[in-house]
């Protein structure tokens, strides 16, 4: 399987490779219609030869465009990106994202930074993960990038209604990141509370009383969003006083000199990625407390969190440390975990940080159930040992998208400077 693997990304680089020689013989052909002194549009050059490789390829010649443009990107920005998917390192959905996330970063030397600390990233991390990561680094590396397509965007909020099959329509509602997440959380909040026993006040499965509904969780989000937008409040779910007490959760981390307005690094969406300042101000602005998280200056990793309330001091940090379910590859929330013992609590583990991780429950059942084992090392990085022999380290994401800062260089080479790597 492995091998294979390694075969179809040597193939895609090389495809890769392919498309850019065809946009650079379009260049040429381009040029050629400028010297010989014709108007008519010099993109039809490129026009020419994407219908040949679309016809070829069997494909829509826009799509064959799309393809060349990514592959141009890939070849000319991100060469040792190029090398890391042609040595099966990285699969061409890595790459991707690498591509994706890089938009906009046209210094050279900030672009070569971002490569390399991203592609330390992806030898460890899926796609959906590393699209994260990446963005977090682009957005630390140029905080410019985050606010101009942060402007962009809030102009294309909107609401789409489209026809179906008979009886269905969709509605499409393109909103800002954390308010579209906010909502989503508190419709599936709601979902999970129609199964649980009116007295039932925990947040965990596992009650043997719970109230039988046989619609999907999808289905339930779909019936209470219809019953809040028709009626403003829940009265078809439920006691609606009950549900009205339901809260969104989103967590943002946002650094103190963001928060003071003295800096533009910025904030981070658990799970998403980076939010613009002013975003993150508003919302730091209206909560009702925050977490004061204090950071390995060196890997970024927190080492410690605390606020008024200790008894909780330690969820908290967790949550802070963590963002998801810290099984690899898995993005399920932090407040849908539980705070797990990696040497079981049983059998002498302590209750501390070192000992305890976020795992989703269909995860922590895998830890407990099945021939996984894990261990935990430093930095909250943990080591996971699959049934077959293989070992595989999920590090906490602070510790991935961490670019350190140093105080402006001076002299021949600093424009060459690049920050140093996350460990």
């Amino acid at each position: 399987m492995l091998h294979t693997r390694t075969q179809i990304a040597a193939l895609e680089a090389e495809q890769s490779t392919l498309l850019a020689e065809a946009v650079e013989v379009s260049q040429a052909r381009a040029a050629a219609r400028r010297a010989a002194g014709r108007r008519e549009g010099t993109d039809l050059a490129l026009r020419e030869v994407t219908a040949e490789l679309a016809a070829a390829m069997r494909l829509s010649d826009r799509s064959v465009q799309a393809r060349m443009s990514t592959a141009y990107t890939l070849t000319d920005a991100y060469p040792t990106t190029l090398d890391h998917l042609a040595d099966g390192r990285i699969d061409p959905a890595h790459a991707a994202v690498i591509v994706d996330a890089g938009t906009g970063l046209t210094d050279p030397h900030t672009r070569a930074a971002y490569e390399r600390l991203v592609l330390d990233a992806a030898t460890d991390h899926t796609p959906t993960r590393l699209r994260e990561i990446a963005r977090a680094i682009a957005a630390r590396l140029d905080p410019s990038l985050l606010t101009d397509a942060h402007q962009r965007s809030q102009a294309d909020r909107c609401v789409k209604l489209t026809e179906l099959t008979d009886g269905l329509s969709r509605i499409i509602a393109d909103l800002p990141t954390v308010n579209a997440h906010g909502i989503h959380d508190r419709l599936t909040q709601m979902a999970h509370d129609l199964t649980r026993p009116a007295a039932d006040t925990t947040d965990g499965p596992g009650d043997t009383d719970a109230v039988d509904d046989p619609r999907t969780i999808d289905q339930r989000r779909a019936d209470i969003l219809t019953d809040l937008l028709l009626s403003a409040t829940p009265v078809a779910h439920g006691t609606p006083d009950r549900m009205s007490r339901i809260r969104a959760h989103v967590q943002v981390t946002i650094p103190v000199t963001t928060l003071a307005g003295v800096a533009t690094e910025p904030a981070l969406l658990a799970g998403v990625g980076p939010i613009d300042p002013d975003t993150a101000r508003a919302l730091a602005g209206a909560a009702p407390g925050w977490d004061r998280v204090l950071t390995d200056p060196h890997c970024g990793v927190p080492l410690a969190v605390d606020r008024y309330r200790p008894s909780t001091q330690l969820l908290r940090y967790l949550r802070v440390r963590d963002e998801r379910c810290r099984f690899p590859g898995c993005v399920q929330k932090p407040w849908r975990c539980d705070a797990d013992h990696t040497a079981d609590h049983a059998r002498g583990g302590e209750t501390s940080a070192c000992n305890l991780a976020l795992l989703c429950r269909r995860h922590h059942t895998v830890k407990h159930a099945t021939a996984w084992t894990v261990r935990q090392l430093d930095h909250g990085v943990l080591e996971w040992t699959s049934p077959t022999g293989r070992a595989y380290r999920d590090r906490p994401p602070a510790s991935v998208r961490f670019v350190p800062t140093r105080p402006p260089e001076t002299g021949a080479h600093a424009d060459e400077r690049q920050p140093d790597p996350p460990f």
